[in-house]
Order: structure tokens, then C-alpha cells, then sequence
């Protein structure tokens, strides 16, 4: 077993009645704040109007940057750096999914800095400073609320990179399932998608587990499954938005993946497509998998589809393993496109098989996907041809 560091300083307020606490936790920082948020369904849910009413309570100065995008734009970091050095800027708050809250990492670290906002994830340029972030989370789906990485889009080389910084994991984070009644069954899908994701790429793992982790990912994973569906027919379940929003948080918070090195595969080729097509990025993720899966099954790897089969979707142990792999595939694909509803093809949402050479070389920008199975990018390009 490989050795690991487990680090999550993220102080998190989880329940119903927990904004009481916004107004201490930002003070703590100071008392200029940069809010942050997207397209203003946070005035719409009141919600804006609860955190304004905690800050102002505070005492707290408040400067806002709206319209943050999905597939969050380079653009928005930069004019957030901006405001920051412009108001002096103590303190962030970003109200919002992974979208706002991965542009509100890099406009924290970016205030810091005289360089431009995007070499961060072209140059190597390294976070050595950025002003503290609190979070109030919309949607549960990136887990961006208790990480420290961030994706970003520029969509003039459309390009969407990742990355990330130990000083970017988020001071507090406010979870209040209730917050997210309102949240879309087309939006609850894709975030649901997002978070299953996130542990695939986590339990595909080609350098071995733990007992103990591959135990928490099948709980996790029998989480999503179980309650997602209830979620999208019962939109005010709080016992489902609950769960969905803490399995959401632990997906991605580096305590599963401790002991994995391998690269995650189908994130990287989905970006490809959400910097050039801006799909939602859990229904890009949701398409890929089972095609991922498949691509990747052989002799050598059907050990771990066994375990996803048996433990996670109840598959009779004694039937040939490869049957095994091939029914876990099934109850994938089952799950993502008949029980969430989610479109199962490439031609369903637009994206056109003469993209598939140059997203594919980009997705392997490094040479390969160093994952699960090592992809180049012909493999990159036959995974695209199989969602068509």
C-alpha cells in the first residue's frame, strides 16, 4: 500500500440552521468581502437576501461579481482579481455550485499575484498566496466546496484545465440541503452523474486499494444510486439532498483517493467537450463512462468490475467474471441514462465526430492518460466514436 498525506482543513456548517455562523466566519478574515456568485438564482431563493442580511449584521463591506458562468470563463477570474486589488479585498464568498466557487479559487489566488490569471494552468505558475474563500453551496455535484482544485474554460483557445493548490481548500463551507429544493431534475441528474464520476475515477484504480476505501466508495457510489432517483421525483426530500450533498463532498476531498497515483481518465476527456461544445459537464461525464468501461475491460482489469458488480449493484457472485463486468457495465448505463434520464449519445447534445481528432490529442496533451488503462489519443478517439 502506497503511503499518503491527508490534509482537509475545510471547516464545514452542515444542516438547516447553520447562516447564523456566516457572519463570524467571514470576519474573521476582515471586513471587506467579495461575493460571488452566477446568474442570480440566489435572489430568486432568497438566499442572497439571508447572507447579505448575516454580513450586514457583521458589519461586513460587501462587493459583488456576478454572472460567473458555467464551465466558469478565465474572463471571470480576471476581472475578480481585479475587483479584488481595486476594493482591498479581506475576504470571499462564493454562493454557488463548483462553477462559482472553482472561479472564486483562482480569482483568490490571482489577486495575489501580477501575472496573468492564466498561467496558472499554462506557465506552472505556482499559488504562493491567496486571500481566504467561505462558500455557501447551491449544488451538489463537484465537491469544489471541500477540495482545493478548480477547473477553468477559456474559450477563445477553448481550452478548460484544471488545478490546484493546498492554500485554495476553502476556509468554511455552509451545506444546507434545503438550499437545493430548487435545483432542476435536469440539474440534479447531471450533478449526481458528477459525483459517481468522481469515485469511478477513484475506484478504477490499476495500483491497488484498501479494504476500508473500496468500502466507503461502494457506500458512496450505493448513495448516488439510491437516492439521486428520489431526489429527481421528490425535489423537497431532505433525507436525499442531504445524502447527495455530503457524498458530493467526500467524493472528491482526497480522503478515498489517498492511496491512488494514476490519472483520472474520463474528466480529462470530458473537458474537451465542455470547452468546446459548453455541455453541462456531469451529462459529458455521464455519456463517457460506460463507454470508458467497456474500452478498458479485459483479462487484466475485470477484477474491478467484479467488485463494482457484487458490491455495489448486487450481481450474482458466481456467475463468470467477465459476465460480471459485462452486467456492471449494463447497471452503469442503466442508471445513468434510463433512471437519472440523461441523454446517452454524442448526437443527442450536438457534438460532432470532426472535433474528435483534436479534442482526443488535447484530452492527451501530456502524451497519454496515465490512468486505469493508459490511453493515447487513438484510444481517446474510439471512446468518443462508441457515444455517438
Amino acid at each position: 500500500m502506497k503511503d499518503f498525506i491527508y490534509n482537509i482543513p475545510t471547516k464545514v456548517y452542515f444542516g438547516k440552521d447553520q447562516m447564523g455562523n456566516l457572519g463570524t466566519e467571514l470576519s474573521k478574515y476582515g471586513k471587506r468581502v467579495l461575493l460571488t456568485y452566477g446568474g442570480g438564482s440566489i435572489k430568486k431563493t432568497g438566499l442572497y437576501d439571508q447572507a447579505m442580511a448575516e454580513m450586514k449584521k457583521a458589519g461586513l463591506e460587501v462587493f459583488e461579481l456576478s454572472g460567473i458562468e458555467p464551465n466558469p470563463r478565465i474572463g471571470s477570474v480576471r476581472k475578480g482579481a481585479e475587483m479584488c486589488k481595486e476594493h482591498n479585498i479581506d475576504v470571499l464568498l462564493a454562493i454557488g455550485g463548483g462553477s462559482t466557487i472553482d472561479a472564486t479559487k483562482w480569482i483568490a489566488a490571482s489577486a495575489c499575484v501580477e501575472h496573468d490569471a492564466w498561467d496558472f494552468f499554462t506557465k506552472g505558475a505556482v499559488v504562493e498566496k491567496a486571500l481566504p474563500i467561505v462558500t455557501i453551496l447551491t449544488l451538489a455535484a463537484t465537491g469544489s466546496e471541500m477540495n482545493f482544485g478548480g477547473v477553468i474554460s477559456n474559450p477563445e483557445t477553448q481550452d478548460k484545465l484544471a488545478a490546484s493548490s493546498q492554500l485554495l481548500f476553502p476556509k468554511a463551507s455552509f451545506l444546507n440541503p434545503e438550499v437545493t429544493y430548487t435545483v432542476s431534475k435536469y440539474q440534479t441528474a447531471c450533478g449526481s452523474a458528477d459525483i459517481l464520476s468522481h469515485i469511478f475515477e477513484i475506484y478504477f484504480n490499476a495500483e491497488g486499494s484498501m479494504f476500508m476505501l473500496d468500502s466507503i466508495m461502494e457506500g458512496l457510489m450505493k448513495t448516488v444510486i439510491k437516492y439521486a432517483p428520489i431526489a429527481i421525483a421528490e425535489p423537497e426530500n431532505y433525507e436525499a439532498r442531504a445524502n447527495l450533498m455530503w457524498a458530493s463532498s467526500w467524493g472528491i476531498s482526497g480522503l478515498i483517493r489517498a492511496v491512488q497515483t494514476c490519472a483520472w481518465s474520463c474528466h480529462p476527456m470530458e473537458h474537451e467537450l465542455s470547452a468546446v461544445y459548453d455541455i453541462t459537464h456531469g451529462l459529458g461525464l455521464a455519456i463517457l463512462t460506460p463507454r470508458w468501461m467497456q474500452y478498458c475491460l479485459d483479462e487484466s482489469t475485470v477484477d474491478r468490475y467484479v467488485k463494482l458488480g457484487v458490491n455495489v449493484f448486487g450481481i450474482d457472485a458466481s456467475l463468470p467474471p467477465m459476465e460480471i463486468a459485462e452486467k456492471a457495465i449494463e447497471a452503469t448505463a442503466d442508471f445513468l441514462f434510463n433512471k437519472l434520464g440523461l441523454d446517452d449519445t454524442f448526437t443527442k447534445v450536438g457534438i460532432k465526430e470532426e472535433d474528435f481528432d483534436i479534442m482526443a490529442q488535447k484530452a492527451c496533451r501530456k502524451g497519454c492518460i496515465a490512468g486505469f488503462k493508459t490511453l493515447y489519443a487513438e484510444d481517446v478517439k474510439k471512446i468518443y466514436e462508441m457515444c455517438l
